[in-house]
């Protein structure tokens, strides 16, 4: 493994800050004591700082000599709305939130790297740090982008990553093209008129038409989408009623929506008005859809996605590089960062949780799981390869 020996060296510090913020865990756009945490420490290493940016992002801008070229290197800040069940030193002290998906870890490592890029960095160029907002359900990237992320701090390129339990601690997976699926949700609200359950001839069943709905959505995935564009569909609440002998007068359905594509998301969603619509038609009830793209999905460049394994190769080896990682039909709102700029997003493994200190809850060490810890063992390396990244795509 080849990493910076400076980085190395700071170990313990960007490991304190790292649980110091897994201790003060703070969800989407209530940033506000990470983002002075993330401020101070840039302001202390000499790096310019530009606060509020998509309400509590901040943007950390180093220039070194006259070259034009620029890179965006991002982490996210968010928490989760979990309570944890780990009882170690640095578990979160606010009962409800917590750091679950190693948001913390992601933001330690990137100040991990703009310390030493600061200290010793050798580039010719501006590296910005994007520290992002609101991964988690509130499009922070989308926000920051809106309050003119890019005309402001104008960069050739821009990266991203994410810790990745199941993958061996210290191996990098990557992929050209598409790595983490759109993320969209639907609402369907059927209507019609309630009656006796014994005398259902008197109304119009909506509870039977979402039965029918629910069954039709399906052959969307299965008759109209080409077998080779992957796509979910999932419905996962069906609420109607509320006695056993009577037929309601309304009833509701709602779920997700997972895509690769814009093309096979934008398919889905009109076969399913269609559907919706002649199917409550067809039972003499009135259905309303509603359809909402939450996040696009992460696509790579291809350019970008082969130089980044080519330096996470240098930092841990070819063989611990997939470098056609299977995509997942998780979403992240990078994606809205690669839909203004090329760029590619990549997973560093998280391991299987053998790292967890003693204190750590019983479920085990998953995204999104109150049993979860980011493993410290990764801050070193995440740094490095940010180092590297820069130096070599600015060198380019």
């Amino acid at each position: 493994m080849n990493l910076i020996p400076e980085i190395e060296a700071s170990h313990e510090e960007i490991r304190t800050l790292r649980r110091t913020i897994h201790a003060h865990p703070e969800l989407r756009y209530e940033e506000v004591g990470t983002a002075k945490l993330v401020a101070e420490n840039l302001e202390r290493w000499g790096i310019e700082v530009h606060r509020g940016l998509g309400k509590t992002g901040v943007v950390g801008l180093l220039k070194r000599g006259n070259g034009k070229a620029s890179i965006g290197l991002r982490a996210d800040m968010d928490a989760l709305p979990i309570q944890e069940l780990n009882t170690f030193g640095h578990r979160s002290t606010h009962d409800g939130r917590m750091h679950a998906c190693g948001h913390d870890g992601h933001t330690a490592m990137l100040l991990g790297a703009a310390k030493h890029l600061a200290e010793h960095g050798k580039f010719d160029g501006t590296v910005v740090f994007i520290f992002q907002p609101a991964e988690e359900g509130g499009a922070g990237a989308k926000a920051m982008i809106k309050e003119g992320l890019f005309e402001r701090f104008p960069v050739d390129a821009v990266f991203g990553i994410h810790n990745w339990p199941g993958i061996p601690a210290g191996h990098f997976g990557v992929t050209e093209g598409p790595i983490m699926a759109s993320s969209n949700e639907f609402r369907i609200t059927i209507r019609g008129t309630g009656s006796h359950a014994a005398l259902p001839h008197n109304g119009r069943d909506p509870v039977f038409t979402a039965v029918q709905i629910a069954n039709a959505l399906q052959s969307i995935i299965t008759r109209n989408k080409k077998p080779i564009d992957t796509a979910v569909l999932s419905i996962t609440q069906i609420h109607a009623g509320d006695a056993v002998n009577v037929v309601p007068d309304l009833a509701w359905l709602g779920g997700t929506v997972r895509t690769f594509t814009v093309e096979t998301l934008d398919l889905i969603e009109s076969r399913m008005r269609k559907i919706v619509d002649a199917t409550a038609a067809a039972y003499d009830c009135e259905a309303e859809l509603h359809f909402h793209r939450n996040y696009p999905p992460t696509i790579n460049a291809p350019e970008e996605a082969r130089f980044a394994a080519e330096v996470m190769a240098e930092i841990v080896g070819k063989d611990k590089v997939d470098s056609a990682v299977e995509p997942t039909m998780g979403a992240e709102d990078f994606s809205f960062m690669l839909l203004e700029k090329p760029g590619c997003y990549a997973f560093l493994g998280n391991g299987d949780g053998g790292h967890r200190e003693h204190g750590h809850g019983a479920g085990p060490c998953m995204l999104h799981n109150a049993s979860y810890d980011f493993n410290d063992d990764l801050l070193s390396i995440g740094s490095s390869y940010w180092v590297r990244l820069a130096e070599r795509f600015l060198a380019r």
